[in-house]
């Protein structure tokens, strides 16, 4: 058994009580399970399960896609909100980035092109950057999502980006927990 593995870029502790307050104008939806806002991130790469005789080489797979990537510390705007994959059909309800786009997509490209390079599959879809509000496990609630998501453009905030972290994602009962096993900074 690996280790379930990803790459992202964590938001600041400080934004957790701010996510949380996006959240509660959700909280009446029905079929929406919440993500935990401390533990708030953009996913820069899903890995998956990942063998320990990996682990470093993935380790070195980032550190080199950062320096590819050739980005310097930027400032990103965490604000506004969307779904994927569709209004019509609703599985995550995100919180979007406004700006930092061009910084972060060009690390995420960076970090596909050496991942997939290790065997990792490719993504499916094009590269938005998101932080995960919550997902809908069914449609109960659908219509207030959809409304909140038409009418309501809130922001979070600003801040610094620095690096990027290979991410362990633990599953336990009370839901995923998340550990950093290695941060790259640029």
């Amino acid at each position: 058994m690996g280790r379930r593995l990803f790459v992202s870029v964590d938001l600041p502790d400080e934004f957790a009580d701010d996510i949380a307050a996006v959240q509660a104008r959700f909280e009446d939806a029905d079929g929406l399970s919440f993500t935990d806002p401390e533990q708030a991130h953009v996913t820069m790469k899903f890995l998956g399960d990942v063998d320990e005789d990996r682990v470093e080489a993935v380790g070195d797979a980032v550190a080199e896609a950062v320096a590819a990537a050739d980005v310097e510390p930027f400032r990103a705007r965490y604000e506004g909100l969307g779904v994927f994959p569709s209004l019509e059909y609703i599985s995550v309800l995100w919180l979007g980035v406004t700006a930092g786009n061009d910084e972060l997509s060009r690390l995420h490209d960076a970090i596909e092109d050496r991942t997939t390079a290790l065997g990792f599959d490719a993504e499916g879809h094009e590269f938005t950057p998101h932080v995960t509000l919550a997902r809908m496990e069914h449609a109960g609630g659908k219509e207030l999502v959809q409304r909140g998501v038409r009418e309501w453009t809130p922001t979070v905030g600003e801040a610094t980006v620095d690096a990027v972290c290979l991410t362990e994602s633990e599953l336990t009962s009370e839901g995923p927990v998340y550990s950093t096993v290695e941060r790259f900074p640029f």
